[in-house]
Order: C-alpha cells, then structure tokens, then sequence
C-alpha cells in the first residue's frame, strides 16, 4: 500500500493526462533559464524536479518533441496532445532520470529548489537566486 503523503501527483490543464511518483524518487528541483526551456515555457525559465524514473506512473497520452539542446544531447520535452500542457522532459544522455514541469504538480508546496541552469542565458529582467547553487550551464552529474 502507497502512502499517500509520500505519493506526488499531477498533470496537464484538461485533466487527460496524469502522473504519480514517490517523493524519495526526488533527486533534486532546479530553474533552467536555457533559451529552449524559455520557449518552450513562454517564460524566463523552467522550474523542474528531477526524479528517478522508476517511481513514474504516467495516465494517458504524452507526445513528445524533442531537439538537440545546446550540449549535443537530444531533450524531449513531452506534454499533453489535447491541451498542451507542458508536463514532463528528459534528455538523452541522463538515462533513468525525468524531469516534471513544477507548474504541473497537484501540490508544490514542498518543493525547495536548489539550483540554477544556464544561468548564462537568463534574462536582465529575470533576476537569478543567487543564494542557491549557480551554473553558466548544465551541471555535470
């Protein structure tokens, strides 16, 4: 039996697609203000939770773009094919790892970002937490 104040839940706007996993699946939440996760947001950066995939329980559809990202890996960004909702992403060369859209959480009120990405590439308008862990660009993990 799941406990249910461990399990996080979330998904799109319409409500076709969700997802569940295990808090102890975290492996850390961070903003990326790379320029493909600016637009792919509509906004100066994406706050994402990195967790260990096996966790991950998906219900329903995600379709999936994906792009080369500025360090040769390939990013798949998925979201729902109904409302668009951007929900979840992983890249090529982090195998058992994905990265869930903060924004698509049922409940954030836990979640302690950690880090920042690509702060290179943050807008002046963006002021950047610099209180917390700062790359220029992706970490090495």
């Amino acid at each position: 039996m799941q406990d249910e104040k461990n399990t996080v839940t979330g998904g799109c706007l319409c409500g076709q697609l969700k997802y569940k996993f295990e808090k102890n699946a975290v492996i850390t939440t961070s903003h990326c203000y790379c320029t493909d996760c600016q637009k792919s947001t509509g906004s100066e950066k994406a706050t994402i939770v990195l967790i260990n995939d096996a966790s991950l329980k998906i219900d329903g559809d995600v379709k999936y773009y994906t792009v080369t990202g500025t360090d040769g890996a390939d990013i798949s960004r998925g979201f729902c094919e109904n409302c668009g909702s951007p929900v979840i992403s992983f890249a090529s060369t982090m195998d058992g790892i994905k990265f869930i859209k903060s924004g698509s959480l049922d409940e954030s009120s836990w979640v302690e970002v950690t880090s920042n990405y690509w702060t290179s590439s943050a807008n002046k308008w963006s002021k950047v937490d610099e209180t917390i862990t700062c790359f220029k660009q992706n970490p090495e993990f």
